[in-house]
């Protein structure tokens, strides 16, 4: 295990620390729990999170965070980071640290180009002492513990819907359902077989089709935040590998989650009871392999 450093001890009191988090809806929840840790250790330090704003609404209402900030230079600039922190590594995040004027720069190790970075960070195995695959939500933790946060277990996910009721909600008992993604090879078929104990409702991003699912309820292109509410009162999640099967996650809802060629031990539900099914192709699982882990969760 590395000698994790003293970096937070070198924050004055009230600090502020730019978290930088492009892109991946489903990244942008997993970074929450390490977020947390992070204002857990130093309630005193203004965190913002640099993000688009598509995602911009997975921080909302998120009590450890200061502001969020969109991926522009003289904003960031403006915020006068004494710490910036690349939780994503590419171009684009690298250009926005090496540039925000911050003291104190930090991002994995395996970033480039390395000079931009003055307090590198090593590989979430080494820091946590593992040899296993780590999970997303651990990975970035992994950073917060090496800058100083002591070691602990990663929460769960944070998410805050806003009050009441989602008008979208069917009137008693619902499952949300998001049967699509933007890559075939991560969409399950196969979702308008499951016979469910409550009310489906069928969710879809901007642009989607959800006409296979004939009479049912469904929800097309809906914010962030109206779909956390969705989910808030929910008794069920299924669905694809992504960024809303991270949502309900957050919220605590049991999930079943289908996943194809993607990594399940990185990507799988965070801290939520859960069933997880994984083939290659995703269209051989089965709906009998699918309703008996309902069943499961159900139980």
């Amino acid at each position: 295990m590395p000698r994790l450093t003293n970096t937070l001890d070198r924050l004055p009191p009230g600090s502020h620390v730019a978290i930088i988090r492009l892109r991946s809806l489903g990244d942008c929840v997993l970074s929450t729990p390490a977020l947390h840790l992070l204002k857990q250790a130093r309630p005193d330090l203004k965190l913002a999170v640099v993000a688009e704003d598509r995602f911009a609404g997975v921080f909302a209402g998120n009590p450890d965070i200061f502001c969020v900030l969109p991926p522009s230079l003289w904003t960031l600039r403006a915020f006068a980071p004494a710490l910036c922190l690349n939780l994503h590594g590419g171009t684009r995040s690298a250009r926005l640290t090496a540039l925000s004027g911050a003291r104190l720069r930090a991002g994995f190790d395996i970033f480039r180009p390395a000079w931009i970075y003055n307090t590198p960070i090593p590989t979430a195995q080494e820091t946590l002492g593992v040899s296993r695959r780590v999970h997303t939500a651990e990975h970035a933790a992994s950073a917060m513990f090496y800058l100083g946060v002591p070691i602990a277990d990663v929460p769960r996910a944070r998410m805050f819907a806003v009050p009441g009721r989602s008008p979208h909600a069917p009137a008693g008992r619902y499952a949300v359902v998001h049967p699509v993604t933007a890559s075939p090879e991560k969409t399950w078929p196969h979702f308008a077989h499951l016979k469910l104990d409550v009310e489906p409702i069928f969710i879809a991003g901007p642009g989607e089709d959800l006409s296979a699912f004939g009479a049912a309820k469904t929800l097309v292109g809906a914010s962030l935040s109206e779909i956390a509410r969705l989910m808030r009162d929910a008794d069920l999640f299924i669905g694809n590998d992504s960024g809303p099967a991270h949502i309900a996650a957050a919220l605590g809802i049991p999930s079943l989650v289908l996943f194809g060629p993607s990594d399940a031990e990185v990507w799988a539900p965070w801290r939520t009871r859960a069933q997880v099914l994984k083939a290659d192709p995703i269209s051989s699982i089965t709906v009998d392999q699918a309703q008996k882990a309902l069943e499961r969760l159900r139980s």
